[in-house]
């Protein structure tokens, strides 16, 4: 499966509809996808990028800190498929030396992979060409 390197490039919140979208964009192309999420979600990711903090860990927070105490680090998000509609993603752990035969790969929805993923600046995400094809003519 043929990955492209891509980025959040806008959380769209419309309170009135109670309709909340992310567009995630090509870092080299034009193509970009609308994913509708959950309104928990979207807060979530929306937090994150606005940089609030709390005084306690949110959700996406306390299990970024069981990954890391088990000595994993997040490697990669991906978004791997869409389904009658419906996006399907991954997250990639690895362990700090590298050694990408030990990853662990987990499937989750893409509205908390990015959730994860924009509170670990670092992390790469990267979405399936195929699912750039079909999904990004937004």
């Amino acid at each position: 499966m043929a990955l492209k390197p891509c980025f959040l490039s806008q959380i769209l919140i419309d309170d009135q509809d109670n309709q909340f979208v992310i567009f995630v964009a090509e870092r080299d192309g034009i193509r970009r996808i609308p994913i509708v999420i959950g309104p928990m979600e979207a807060m979530a990711i929306d937090r994150a990028v606005k940089g609030q903090k709390f005084s306690r860990p949110l959700t996406h927070d306390l299990f970024i800190q069981v990954v890391n105490a088990v000595g994993l680090q997040f490697t990669e998000v991906r978004i791997i498929d869409l389904k009658e509609g419906t996006f399907f993603a991954q997250i990639v752990m690895g362990n700090s030396n590298g050694d990408e035969d030990k990853n662990v790969t987990v499937d989750c929805r893409p509205s908390d992979a990015l959730a994860l993923m924009v509170r670990l600046p670092d992390t790469p995400l990267m979405v399936a060409d195929h699912v750039l094809d079909e999904a990004g003519n937004v």
